[in-house]
């Protein structure tokens, strides 16, 4: 199965991993590091400044791609596509 998200195409039998994600400054010049959307949710309220969101998707080969979102809706949307490419093949 080919998965599509924005401008590739992913054969899924070469996916390791696929992942949302928000992203947040570590507190070190411009740094940023991903963290978990549960973790976000329930924990970091008010604490961590939220950059922004993104997809990962980490190949086989250990490549690593990343798309980025500037807000939870964006992702979501996002996320809906993807669940549809599932659900339809």
């Amino acid at each position: 199965m080919v998965l599509n998200i924005e401008d590739r195409e992913f054969d899924t039998k070469n996916i390791k991993r696929l992942y949302p994600a928000g992203l947040v400054k570590t507190g070190y010049r411009d740094e940023t590091t991903e963290v978990s959307l549960e973790w976000l949710d329930v924990e970091a309220k008010g604490k961590v400044e939220v950059v922004g969101y993104a997809i990962f998707i980490i190949l086989t080969d250990k490549e690593k791609y990343k798309f980025f979102y500037k807000d939870m809706e964006e992702l979501n949307i996002a996320m809906s596509l993807l669940s549809m490419q599932f659900k339809n093949n």
